[in-house]
């Protein structure tokens, strides 16, 4: 993988208690995507995660509170030819999130019926399907608002 074709982000994977998932389309574009987004240079994974929810959906994350997923890489939905390194990380979020900064729509989703929704690469073919063994492994949720 060349790494100047890389695109080092940082997305986390929110979901209801009910299992619902929130996803998010940037303005002018069509895919639906996990919130997140690039990191500063020498920022963290993490900081970066909780900066981008505050200014991408205003909501206030403590660094302690994601749980780290893993890294995983698709095709960027949104850059012809790049391809995303992302740091995802889970959070069980029971506010409201309202679009703010560059989001135009956000969508709560079963994840194993999106409906008709373009998705970007990562959220369809890494980031959905996790949701099933997300649900059933109460630990990695527990506490999480």
């Amino acid at each position: 993988m060349n790494p100047s074709r890389q695109i080092r982000i940082a997305a986390a994977l929110i979901t209801r208690a009910n299992g619902d998932a929130l996803l998010v389309r940037k303005r002018g574009t069509a895919a639906f995507m996990q919130p997140g987004g690039k990191l500063e240079p020498a920022e963290a994974p993490v900081d970066a995660l909780c900066r981008e929810l505050e200014e991408e959906l205003g909501l206030r994350v403590p660094p302690a509170l994601p749980v780290y997923l893993g890294q995983y890489s698709a095709p960027a939905a949104n850059e012809a030819g790049y391809t995303v390194l992302a740091d995802v990380f889970h959070l069980v979020v029971d506010s409201e999130v309202m679009p703010a900064a560059e989001i135009e729509d956000i969508a709560w989703i079963a994840p194993q019926a999106p409906g008709n929704l373009t998705l970007a690469p990562l959220t369809r073919d890494h980031l959905l399907p996790m949701c099933g063994r997300l649900a059933s492994a109460p630990d990695t949720a527990a506490g999480q608002r």
